[in-house]
C-alpha cells in the first residue's frame, strides 16, 4: 500500500507528539492538529488527508462535533475515534455519525495501525468506484 496521509487530532500536545513519532516510524505521513477547529482548517487546505485519528474529549469543538463537520465537508475522509473516556453510548453515537471505529486510549499500536490500514483501503476503494463511475458516465455520453 502507498504511504497514507493521516491527521492526528488531540488537545494533549505530549500525546500528539509521541503518537506522531510512532506513526511516522510506521511509514505514515502524519499531520497534527490540537483541536477540532484546527483540524477543520487543516483539511480545508490539504485535500490529501485520508484518515483522521480524532480524540473525543477536547475543549471547544469536541470530537463528535469535529466528526460531524468532517463527514459533512469531506465525506470520503475516514475517521478513527480515540478516547480515554469511552462509553458504549458514545461509541455507538460516533459510529452512527460515520466514524470507522472507536479505540480506547492507550491503544495498542498494532490495533491502531490495522484500523488505519482498513480506513485507507476503504477510502481508496470509494475513490476508485467514483472514478470508474465518472469514466462510465463520460464514455456513455459519447456513445
Amino acid at each position: 500500500m502507498a504511504i497514507a496521509n493521516v491527521l492526528l487530532v488531540d488537545d494533549e500536545k505530549a500525546f500528539v507528539e509521541t503518537m506522531a513519532k510512532r506513526l511516522t516510524k510506521r511509514d505514515l505521513n502524519v499531520a497534527k492538529a490540537f483541536g477540532g477547529e484546527e483540524a477543520i482548517e487543516y483539511l480545508a487546505k490539504n485535500d490529501d488527508v485520508e484518515v483522521v485519528i480524532l480524540d473525543v474529549k477536547m475543549p471547544g469543538m469536541d470530537g463528535n462535533d469535529t466528526l460531524n463537520e468532517i463527514k459533512k465537508l469531506y465525506p470520503l475522509v475516514e475517521v478513527i475515534m480515540l478516547t480515554g473516556h469511552a462509553t458504549v453510548e458514545s461509541a455507538i453515537e460516533g459510529m452512527k455519525r460515520g466514524a470507522l471505529d472507536y479505540l480506547m486510549k492507550p491503544c495498542e499500536m498494532e490495533q491502531l495501525m490495522a484500523k488505519v490500514d482498513e480506513a485507507v483501503s476503504k477510502k481508496r476503494r470509494h475513490e476508485e468506484r467514483i472514478a470508474e463511475a465518472r469514466i462510465k458516465e463520460i464514455t456513455s455520453r459519447r456513445a
